[in-house]
């Protein structure tokens, strides 16, 4: 049986906004995964590099959270990259603030 072509009749597309809440999201947490095994290795001395790597990831996170939420509201793209940014965002996000309460607390 020959399979038929399937017709797309919609003008909606992904967001270059919402692919780069995406990467922004993957970056950050990766630098922060990346960030925590290091401190971890050393057994508990940080550097002032991861310092700096777990700033650089909270500005990346805040930055892919509001690309993310700007994006989902738009109608006319899909929701796909908007959703799964703001997702990371969030659990980049969601670590910092692990990090810093335990910190605090310890």
């Amino acid at each position: 049986m020959k399979k038929r072509k399937a017709y797309i009749f919609t003008n909606k597309r992904h967001s270059n906004r919402g692919i780069m809440s995406t990467i922004l999201g993957t970056v950050s947490l990766a630098s922060l995964g990346v960030a925590v095994f290091l401190a971890y290795q050393e057994g508990g001395e940080a550097a002032a590099g991861l310092g700096v790597a777990g700033i650089l990831a909270l500005l990346y996170s805040l930055v892919g959270i509001v690309l993310g939420v700007r994006t989902v509201r738009e109608k006319n793209y899909y929701r796909l990259f908007p959703v799964l940014g703001t997702l990371l965002n969030l659990a980049a996000l969601g670590g910092i603030s692990l990090i810093l309460y335990a910190g605090a607390n310890l």
